[in-house]
């Protein structure tokens, strides 16, 4: 089954973020110049900042693009969550790269999530990570107000994670 769990596909490329769901939104600086940049979105794009992260990832194919299928999970032995999604939108250019993916059934979410790599006109690399959410299994809607802050604690770690992605590239290139 691919099909989206929520109606507003694509609400993370151009917003805004749609009523009736938690917003997230997270920025952090991980790099600068153009060689950070480029690092920064291989590894958004390419799936190894989530891998690095500690999070598990299924992929149908090696690096995002509209309808790809993605299985994400989270945790360890019973307290491990799998979360299937699909890309809705993949983005590739000169100043901006992402993805954001969507929720399918038996996500423990409704909603989406996406995440950019941007370059400045100064040269500052910053990464985002923009949701909208609302439980969709038991077991998120008992959790309540604690999801949200699982949900900042991972867009932190995956800044955290990039950063220091870009931080181990730019060593190999100097």
């Amino acid at each position: 089954m691919t099909a989206l769990t929520y109606p507003e596909a694509g609400a993370t490329r151009l917003g805004p973020l749609p009523d009736g769901y938690h917003h997230l939104h997270h920025r952090t600086r991980v790099g600068r110049g153009r060689a950070d940049f480029e690092a920064a979105g291989a590894a958004v794009t390419g799936w190894h900042m989530h891998r690095a992260s500690g999070a598990g990832v299924r992929a149908s194919a090696e690096r995002a693009e509209a309808g790809v299928l993605v299985r994400v999970s989270l945790g360890a032995g019973p307290l491990r969550f799998t979360a299937p999604c699909r890309v809705v939108w993949a983005e590739y250019g000169a100043h901006r790269t992402g993805f954001a993916y969507g929720t399918l059934a038996r996500h423990p979410e409704r909603g989406e999530e996406c995440f950019v790599t941007e370059l400045d006109d100064d040269g500052t690399v910053w990464f985002t990570v923009m949701a909208f959410s609302r439980p969709a299994a038991w077991y998120t809607r008992l959790a309540g107000p604690l999801v949200p802050v699982l949900q900042r604690w991972y867009a932190r770690r995956l800044g955290s994670t990039l950063r220091r992605i870009v931080d181990e590239e730019r060593g190999g290139r100097g």
